[in-house]
């Protein structure tokens, strides 16, 4: 067994804000409990929106400045000291790759776009990241990347390619959101009458909740994601009120779950359950 003491585990995101929006109280929680906790990022988010109570940081974004990604580094900072995150990993290197946007967007186009890149050659930039920090356990997105975004299905690409091969990684979890939870999550802010506009039920990416095998509390961790997420000011609006919810700039309302969900994707399932690193 794994002695608490030498447990390192990793995640890969697509872009800041990532980290916090779907692993965030997962992350305070491991690092809280002393695990190593690596947080590799593969993009700036060069292609992302900006708030719009903060009109005065239009001028960065792609289609003016473009220095919208150097900004979001400062933010993605902040997000991982507020969840305790032990290092933190650009892939290649700070702004080797970017922010592809969405499929069929002149952003992929980029001669850096993440998604035009060789899949090879991230996934042997990862592999080095592996190589140094040695996890036992890995975290990414699923094959449809959470919510179909290319960069997150390179992320999910390129890390299934390069843990399956890492001497180190004993298991490697698929972040999702459960179908279940985020109904009830809906429902309640239906009744707190949010801000912002609330979406029917089906409209939020999912997953059954028959295919999540590992349920995580992270309740007495909400404070740390809260703060994480408050971080990434130019991508979102945080409410911590009776039942705490964040808004992206498309201004649809999301609960702030107190379980992480996760599917097991690869490795030993016994122990998994309620822990990423139960059983071993």
């Amino acid at each position: 067994m794994i002695s608490p003491v030498s447990r390192r585990l990793l995640f890969v995101h697509a872009h800041p804000d990532d980290e916090s929006i779907t692993t965030g109280a997962s992350i305070a929680r491991y690092a809280a409990e002393g695990v190593d906790v690596t947080v590799v990022t593969c993009t700036l988010g060069e292609e992302g929106e900006v708030m719009a109570d903060l009109g005065e940081l239009e001028g960065l974004r792609a289609h003016a400045a473009d220095q919208l990604g150097g900004y979001r580094v400062t933010e993605v900072a902040a997000a991982c000291a507020a969840l305790g995150v032990s290092r933190h990993r650009y892939l290649g290197g700070l702004g080797r790759w970017r922010d592809s946007g969405m499929a069929g967007t002149p952003s992929a186009s980029h001669p850096r776009a993440f998604t035009g890149g060789s899949a090879d050659e991230q996934a042997a930039q990862l592999a080095e990241i592996l190589d140094e920090v040695r996890p036992q356990v890995v975290v990414t997105y699923d094959a449809f990347g959470g919510y179909g975004h290319p960069d997150h299905i390179r992320a999910h690409e390129i890390t299934m390619a390069a843990a399956s091969r890492a001497e180190s990684v004993k298991r490697i979890f698929h972040t999702v959101a459960s179908r279940d939870a985020v109904r009830a999550g809906l429902a309640a802010l239906r009744d707190h009458d949010p801000v912002f506009d609330v979406p029917e039920d089906g409209e939020l990416p999912t997953t059954p909740d028959e295919e999540i095998t590992t349920v995580l509390d992270v309740a007495a961790y909400l404070p740390a994601k809260v703060a994480a997420l408050r971080a990434h000011a130019t991508q979102l609006a945080v409410f911590d009120d009776e039942v705490p919810y964040f808004a992206l700039t498309n201004e649809i309302a999301q609960p702030i779950l107190d379980r992480d969900y996760f599917v097991l994707a690869r490795g030993p399932a016994e122990g998994a359950a309620d822990d990423l690193f139960g059983g071993l």
